[in-house]
């Protein structure tokens, strides 16, 4: 029996005002990973307060002011999240600010519990790591925000991923459950685009975790733009891209370590897949975006 309305959240299931997507650790049946996603109309702001969480106000779609004590930093952001990395913001604990857009656009807050005040910081689109994973029908992009960067955080790591369409991604299956010297608790979430096809029509794709030793979890789910699945726990992947349509996710991930580091274990029958990735070439349709790929 599929587990699959335990952990997937449906497309506007957690609106909340002008956060079309309002997802908390208690909402999520945990302790550390939050997700919010603001959208805002031309002209609109939103005040929010961080509170006991460390945040990144991340555009997926248009720029904005974010007013904080007496800073205001300007955030260029980006067309869209097909063609573009963007700058952000890092905002620690216990911080009330303002976020603005003069044009309007949609802003993903990803988060988590913490415990240390870092620094608040802007960071510019130049510090994102970049990088072309796997090969062939395996390949994708990467863009690291808070994994490998100069910004200081205390527990959350973000990071987005373009698969193109008909490729697998987040594969070979892994997962981080358990703490040791090679993998890291984390909790993590994926929030979901689908490009529309040329002919507008909107496409899905599929998601699938399933047990890890000591750990319950069965998920095989259809998904399309907007929807988000969270994983406490288990072996997870692939996330497919349907043929037509490419794919694009947002993980949140935190965990009770204070190294913040992202250690992960890939499960034992597909290790192989890795070596050479069949032997296969990139993807040509990749990198879709601006960014300066580096070598994984």
């Amino acid at each position: 029996m599929s587990d699959n309305e335990n952990y997937l959240f449906r497309d506007g299931q957690l609106k909340n005002g002008q956060f079309e997507l309002d997802l908390t650790p208690e909402k999520a049946g945990w302790e550390f990973s939050g997700l919010k996603v603001l959208n805002l109309p031309a002209g609109a702001s939103q005040e929010v307060t961080s509170g006991n969480s460390e945040l990144l106000v991340l555009p997926l779609e248009g720029g904005c002011t974010v007013k904080v004590g007496g800073e205001t930093f300007e955030i260029k952001g980006r067309k869209d999240i097909w063609s573009e990395i963007t700058d952000y913001l890092y905002v620690p604990i216990n911080t009330t600010f303002t976020v603005s857009s003069e044009k309007g656009g949609r802003f993903a807050l990803p988060s988590s519990v913490a415990k240390n005040e870092k620094p608040l910081r802007y960071c510019p689109q130049d510090e994102v790591i970049s990088m072309i994973r796997g090969k062939g029908d395996c390949t994708r992009e990467v863009h690291n925000y808070t994994m490998g960067n100069p910004v200081e955080v205390d527990h959350v790591l973000v990071t987005e991923v373009i698969t193109p369409g008909g490729n697998w991604s987040s594969y070979p299956p892994h997962k981080h459950d358990e703490h040791s010297e090679t993998e890291r608790i984390l909790e993590e979430i994926y929030y979901y685009q689908v490009k529309p096809a040329a002919n507008g029509t909107t496409g899905m794709a599929l998601q699938r975790i399933y047990p890890s030793k000591g750990h319950t979890i069965d998920v095989c789910a259809e998904v399309h733009s907007g929807d988000v699945v969270v994983m406490p726990h288990g072996w997870h992947g692939p996330s497919v891209a349907a043929p037509g349509y490419h794919l694009y996710y947002l993980n949140v991930m935190a965990g009770p370590a204070e190294d913040a580091t992202w250690l992960v274990t890939v499960d034992p029958d597909y290790v192989w897949l890795t070596e050479d990735w069949g032997g296969g070439e990139v993807d040509p349709r990749l990198p879709m975006t601006n960014a300066t790929i580096k070598e994984d």
